[in-house]
């Protein structure tokens, strides 16, 4: 069991619609108040992604990032709350092969090149990035990123000096990773979320969590989450076999049954999760301390 756990909050994601849920965060101001909001309840990293504001669609704009890390850095100061920032490098994956032409993406296509995912990255520096270690089916699309692609994009985010994430969705993600270190382009220790739940690609359940647990390196940090209602069930289940805890809007809209949640109160019902466990939760410094992250900003 880990006993000092670290609370991720990914506060907005790219798929769910405002319309779903009023609570879910789509401008630059929004976005930085729900990881202050997710810091105050106990959170010590914040997971980013943007979104078009007149829209609520994924956006991949860099001044749309530049705008909402000002304004939460800003904050940060301002209200005395520290959170680790880590920012998705995931975006510009996305294929949908044309219906009459599979050889071209079609509609909802957003195919991007190793260095175009990770200008963002480049220009605000956070602690962590995401590394989607792998290709998968992503419910209706493919997902994207060829070994070469990796190996670009790992050099590229470890010359940057930030701390990777790696986001193992499949079995074959934890494998490439430990392929990456032994080329020198992951540096130890290693940090891994095991992102489990989404169709279709590895079940949210404890047999397939401890599977890949089973299958990290050495020394490696690690936490879980689970999507929809297995989100608190499988914060749960990572503290007991050992690892960290990821709640938030991106990857469940309710608190319970029929009641729509907000970023401060999945946080604040993982957090009281931990301690009924006997653990506790790390704060925002600690965390950096332990996953060797380095604020650079």
């Amino acid at each position: 069991m880990n006993n000092e756990v670290i609370i991720t909050c990914p506060v907005t994601g790219s798929g769910i619609k405002k319309e779903r849920h009023t609570n879910v965060p789509v401008t630059p101001e929004e976005i930085s108040d729900a990881a202050i909001e997710a810091a105050l309840a106990g959170a010590a990293v914040a997971h980013l992604h943007v979104r078009n504001p007149d829209t609520g669609q994924a956006s991949n704009d860099l001044e749309l990032y530049q705008e909402t890390v000002g304004l939460l850095r800003d904050k940060m100061k301002s209200k005395g709350v520290d959170i680790v920032i880590n920012i998705t490098a995931g975006m510009g994956g996305e294929f949908v092969p044309d219906a009459t032409n599979p050889n071209v993406g079609g509609p909802g296509t957003d195919m991007l090149s190793p260095v175009d995912r990770l200008k963002h990255i480049d220009a605000i520096r956070p602690e962590i990035c995401t590394f989607d270690c792998g290709s998968l089916n992503f419910s209706d699309y493919a997902y994207v990123s060829t070994p070469d692609m990796l190996r670009e994009m790992a050099a590229i985010i470890q010359k940057m000096g930030v701390k990777p994430e790696i986001e193992a969705f499949e079995f074959g993600h934890i494998w490439m990773a430990k392929q990456l270190m032994s080329e020198g382009l992951i540096d130890a220790p290693p940090l891994f979320q095991l992102c489990l739940g989404i169709p279709f690609a590895a079940e949210a359940n404890g047999e397939t969590m401890l599977a890949m647990r089973n299958m990290l390196p050495e020394g490696a940090n690690w936490g879980a989450f689970g999507v929809g209602p297995a989100q608190m069930p499988m914060a749960a289940q990572s503290v007991i076999f050992g690892g960290h805890v990821r709640v938030g809007l991106e990857d469940n809209l309710y608190l319970e049954r029929g009641v729509l949640a907000t970023n401060g109160q999945l946080v604040s019902r993982a957090k009281e999760i931990i301690e009924r466990m006997g653990a506790k939760t790390l704060t925002a410094e600690e965390a950096r301390k332990k996953f060797n992250a380095v604020k650079q900003a």
